[in-house]
């Protein structure tokens, strides 16, 4: 096999936590060369300069490109990535670029792969929540050539969509390796490292829902204020960088001295699993509430919208932002019922990763989509 160059795009922290094992598994092969296109969250200090994360690492082709408009709307940013994206690939002439979910990065990613005639893999598509990301997620899907998917029913999603069966790869979702290895740190090693005092605590992590802008301050500062009526520890972790995270960032202002709450711009990935699988439980708007915490047995509380379609559960409880509402849900979250599921995989992600890049059938996949019909019967 002749060697392949294979470029890997991240945005944020969360989609890096996604493909990081996936890029170790083809690091690892001589006939496989990966370059990781760092741009985003990962540059901007204010949100933890996670760029540092993907350095650690240690892989041999980081580059790195700021993506971040003074306007910060999403079409800007859009915008920006693929000039930057589209001046890399031509530099870098790659046999594949792979994508993860549904942020403006992974977008920018499927078009520019798409327009250059370079086969585009999209991690974790056929996938639905709400907001914006359902529109981005479906478009990347359709811009791609190749779908890895966490489950069935994403695959099925996919194929209602008219993707080709024989270019779906269901292979769970990369995370769950991490979130099962030997190599996650302990309890008392991510304490020590964040300095937190905390003997019982909740992860609290709440993103701006773009699609209601109107009402993300005043969402926001009812969270806070749901927080603090609970009286519990949380661990609170800043939102994404999408429109409307600022008000988010502001009303934790107000929290910097309480002593119930240590607050993080980020958190390296496998130090955030770790405080999750030891948690009481998580609260916000994050797909980790619904996807990562389950897999750990963990309840969750998810707020508003952001999530409303994803799968529904019997340990994530649903309520919308008002104060009594989420305080009343924190008072319950003892009493459910805890059950770990296992629908988007079983830890072995990056293996039928690369087994799939070992064969020859990725590779031969048309450049030029094509449209499948469902059949009548």
């Amino acid at each position: 096999m002749d060697n392949r160059k294979i470029v890997f795009l991240t945005g944020t922290r969360a989609d890096f936590g996604k493909i990081k094992g996936l890029i170790s598994a083809v690091e690892d092969k001589e006939h496989f060369q990966p370059y990781i296109f760092v741009t985003g969250m990962h540059l901007m200090h204010e949100y933890g300069y996670t760029l540092l994360e993907v350095e650690r690492c240690g892989y041999e082709h980081i580059h790195t490109f700021s993506n971040h408009t003074h306007e910060t709307t999403m079409d800007l940013t859009l915008a920006k990535t693929i000039e930057g994206f589209s001046a890399y690939v031509k530099e870098i002439q790659p046999d594949l670029i792979v994508v993860h979910g549904d942020r403006v990065e992974a977008l920018a990613g499927a078009i520019v792969g798409s327009l250059n005639n370079i086969l585009v893999a999209h991690i974790e598509g056929g996938e639905i929540s709400g907001t914006i990301d359902e529109l981005i997620r479906h478009s990347v899907s359709k811009l791609s050539h190749i779908h890895y998917t966490s489950n069935d029913e994403a695959k099925k999603r996919l194929i209602q969509m008219g993707e080709l069966p024989e270019s779906i790869y269901t292979i769970g979702s990369p995370d769950i390796d991490v979130m099962f290895s030997d190599g996650l740190p302990t309890i008392e090693e991510v304490k020590n490292y964040y300095e937190i005092p905390f003997n019982t605590y909740a992860v609290a992590m709440y993103h701006p829902v773009t699609t209601e802008v109107d009402t993300i301050k005043s969402d926001a500062i009812n969270f806070v204020q749901a927080l603090k009526r609970s009286n519990k520890n949380y661990v609170l972790i800043f939102p994404n960088n999408d429109l409307g995270s600022q008000f988010i960032i502001e009303a934790y202002a107000e929290l910097k001295q309480n002593p119930k709450f240590r607050i993080f711009p980020s958190i390296r990935f496998e130090y955030f699993l770790t405080l999750l699988k030891n948690s009481e439980f998580m609260i916000g708007n994050s797909s980790a509430g619904v996807r990562e915490a389950p897999y750990y047995g963990i309840p969750s509380i998810d707020i508003g919208t952001r999530q409303k379609n994803r799968v529904k559960l019997s340990s994530v409880v649903n309520c919308d932002a008002i104060v009594d509402n989420i305080v009343n849900a924190i008072d319950r979250i003892g009493s459910i019922e805890l059950k770990k599921m296992r629908i988007f995989g079983f830890g072995d992600s990056a293996s039928l990763f690369l087994k799939s890049l070992e064969s020859k059938d990725i590779w031969s996949i048309d450049h030029q989509k094509q449209f499948k019909d469902i059949d009548d019967a």
